[in-house]
């Protein structure tokens, strides 16, 4: 591991590990880090060159992100944790799981994908001229690097197949918004494809989590709660 991960902690009891999306921090999960510190260990974690956590020489891939979460969870001795994922972090939790059930005591993927795909045109197209503009500039304006590795994880990651997922044995909760910007039929073949896994649907867009919190929160609370 060649960094550190930024992260803050609250509360006591089994551990909970939120995972923000692309572009964001640990803050995004305000009202989750409160709400759930109730009853579990909060640890909320900043990616890997994300809001405090340095960008480090690793590559900047999901699968090098899940790698930091292995090494974050052996590092603070933490054998088995509820996962909860949002966006990109819902893509760094399932490659986590699929790498290391073993590690996983539940699952919640929050608006991920299993591939660009997935994403709504509408939202998809801009990032990808974005994307292939800025490429053309990444040479002589080192500034733009950093934003440009933000994109590229939106245009050429992830690459989950389907098939994959079905041997994923952990419980799992899929929970997207009705006007996410991840295609629901796409949410759907998510949930198709984890054997036994729960799907939720709530009113709202891609930012549940901060924008119907109390919704959100009472339904990961039903999750985590069932046996």
């Amino acid at each position: 591991m060649d960094i550190d991960l930024y992260y803050i902690v609250k509360g006591s009891g089994k551990p909970l590990i939120l995972l923000h999306g692309n572009g964001e921090e640990h803050t995004y999960f305000a009202h989750q880090i409160e709400y759930f510190s109730l009853h579990y260990r909060v640890f909320a974690v900043d990616t890997r060159g994300h809001g405090s956590s340095p960008r480090g020489t690793a590559p900047f891939t999901i699968s090098q992100f899940a790698e930091d979460l292995h090494d974050f969870v052996d590092n603070h001795e933490i054998s088995k944790a509820y996962v909860l994922g949002f966006s990109d972090g819902g893509n760094i939790a399932l490659t986590f799981a699929l790498r290391y059930p073993e590690r996983v005591d539940k699952l919640i993927l929050n608006g991920a994908n299993l591939f660009p795909a997935g994403v709504k045109p509408q939202v998809q197209i801009p990032i990808l001229l974005q994307y292939y503009a800025l490429s053309l500039f990444a040479g002589w304006m080192p500034k733009v690097k950093g934003y440009l590795d933000l994109l590229r994880l939106m245009v050429k990651e992830p690459n989950f197949r389907p098939e994959e997922l079905c041997n994923l044995i952990v419980p799992t909760l899929v929970i997207a918004g009705e006007h996410d910007m991840i295609r629901e039929e796409h949410t759907r073949l998510i949930n198709a494809s984890i054997p036994g896994s729960h799907l939720c649907i709530l009113p709202g867009d891609h930012f549940l989590a901060s924008k119907e919190y109390a919704r959100f929160n009472e339904v990961v609370e039903s999750f985590l709660w069932e046996c």
